[in-house]
């Protein structure tokens, strides 16, 4: 953990950093899953839990984070925003053990999906990570603006789906977090004012390696 806030270009560097000192990318996000649940079980959070999933390694960090959960005895399930078939990499193989243990996959539909949420305790945003640029497109503008009318906790993974990380503006409709976990240190945009607004209280926690030196 670093106190030093970082860019969207410091946390390809600490990736980068950590898969070349010989940390795999599914262990960097096992631990990020790890911290989650741990913050979420230090919340009191007994489930129903449903888990707003994308594609890249935020919704990664969202597969595990359900499976640590589910083994937990936890109920859990996804809505997911996009085809399993379009998961790749890192994504794709945090998604693979999940039908074994039974955890409920529902494909992302505004009327059902905002239903299903309105009945769990809580909400965990694993849309769009830090990488994030330009306007958030279809269908997760959708999705981010079901997940603000539910009327549920919600936990951002990172940051906020829709926060921009390097400035902290909006990129269009932008999750409205009660608590944010993000990994390693805060990112640089959450030092403008107007991003408190939607990560609510902000998490760190570390995932098992250092920052790479500037």
């Amino acid at each position: 953990m670093t106190n030093d806030a970082l860019s969207r270009q410091a946390v390809r560097d600490y990736d980068a950093n950590a898969i070349a000192f010989g940390i795999p990318g599914p262990v960097l996000m096992e631990n990020a899953a790890r911290g989650a649940v741990e913050l979420l079980l230090s919340l009191g959070a007994v489930g129903p839990v449903a888990i707003v999933c994308g594609k890249g390694n935020n919704a990664g960090d969202g597969f595990v984070i359900a499976r640590l959960l589910a083994v937990r005895g936890i109920d859990v399930w996804l809505e997911l925003v996009v085809d399993p078939e379009e998961l790749s990499g890192d994504a794709a193989t945090a998604f693979a053990p999940l039908a074994s243990l039974g955890i409920e996959r529902q494909p992302f539909d505004e009327e059902k999906t905002t239903r299903r949420l309105r009945g769990a305790e809580w909400v965990v945003d694993a849309l769009l990570g830090t990488g994030t640029k330009g306007s958030v497109r279809s269908p997760y503008d959708r999705a981010i603006d079901t997940i603000n009318d539910s009327g549920r906790r919600v936990l951002s993974v990172d940051l906020p789906s829709g926060l921009d990380a390097d400035t902290g503006e909006c990129l269009g409709p932008t999750v409205g977090a009660e608590r944010t976990v993000t990994f390693v240190a805060r990112k640089m945009g959450f030092a403008n004012p107007r991003s408190a607004a939607f990560t609510g209280q902000v998490h760190v926690v570390p995932i098992g390696a250092r920052p790479p030196s500037p």
